[in-house]
């Protein structure tokens, strides 16, 4: 496992992340046992960098994640969560608000079992109005790292220039860090565009989804996924070529994420031990660099196409 340091957090991070959205059954039922057996796999095997989110199953990811918690040394894991998108009765909700940003991370101390958040985040801002997270999200988030409540502040999103302008419009060292997801990939990269700016303002870089939400698997696409019919076509292609070399997509797609030195960590999500121990796997067994080239080519029609979030 690698570390490194988140910005200047002073956080250094296993550059393999614990993604914790199985948890909540985002992409599937899961086994409530099995998760917090997951869980307990990823910290016995070098990773110290778990994210979560109230939005993931609508409260559920961040209860089972408590009890998998719960009786592990608090010094042995960094832990992230957000605010900012809820859920509830399988309906989703968005209160970028002040008062909720605080309640809510205090909500979520108490289904973790913890007595402070090592990093918050503002949870996908393309949803808000950028100006309330810049002048009430942001503030009040702040006011909780003053006190201790939280470590580090941050922000989520898809879409890369919107992170760029909160940036701009709040004062520096508020944000801390970004995580953006599937915008370094095998079949889209754009996040590279902007890690000299992310860099020169001194702001830590995380990544998610390394399997593009499930597009780079040999499971394929969910039914719910937002990629244009044509992306999933190309992941279909992408898919076979990998097959008829011998090589699983997942293998490629673990490597290429996990392994760029300017970004601190990359998560995944499994909710099975199996899943975890695989990808810890893939990220430290090197590929043939010629394979990832080759799968980038099929790409080509559509690299760094991209879909709006849901």
């Amino acid at each position: 496992m690698i570390y490194k340091e988140l910005g200047k957090t002073g956080l250094k991070l296993s550059n393999v992340g614990f993604g914790a959205s199985s948890l909540g059954g985002v992409f599937h039922d899961i086994n409530e046992k099995e998760g917090i057996a997951a869980v307990n796999a990823a910290l016995d095997n070098g990773i110290n960098f778990i994210d979560v989110s109230p939005y993931y199953g609508h409260y559920k990811a961040e209860t089972v994640l408590g009890k998998a918690l719960k009786d592990i040394d608090r010094s042995r894991y960094y832990l992230s969560t957000k605010v900012g998108r809820y859920g509830k009765d399988g309906v989703n909700t968005w209160d970028y608000s002040g008062k909720r940003a605080t309640d809510s991370v205090y909500e979520s101390m108490e289904r973790l079992h913890v007595d402070y958040i090592d990093l918050i985040n503002v949870h996908d801002i393309e949803f808000s109005d950028l100006e309330q997270v810049c002048n009430e999200t942001l503030p009040a988030l702040c006011e909780l790292r003053s006190k201790g409540v939280v470590g580090h502040v941050g922000i989520t999103n898809l879409t890369l220039r919107h992170l760029k302008y909160v940036i701009e419009h709040v004062p520096a060292g508020t944000v801390e860090s970004i995580l953006s997801f599937c915008h370094y990939t095998l079949n889209d990269d754009a996040l590279l565009d902007y890690l000299d700016y992310f860099e020169s303002k001194g702001i830590g870089v995380l990544n998610a989804s390394p399997y593009s939400m499930g597009m780079l698997t040999k499971r394929g696409v969910p039914a719910w996924h937002p990629a244009p019919a044509a992306l999933i076509r190309l992941s279909r292609k992408a898919v076979d070529y990998c097959e008829s070399k011998g090589v699983e997509i997942e293998r490629l797609a673990v490597n290429f994420s996990m392994n760029n030195p300017r970004i601190a960590s990359t998560l995944f999500s499994s909710a099975r031990v199996e899943g975890v121990l695989k990808t810890i796997k893939y990220a430290e067994e090197p590929v043939d660099p010629q394979l990832i080239a080759d799968v980038q080519k099929i790409f080509e029609p559509g690299y760094r196409d991209s879909w709006v979030n849901s």
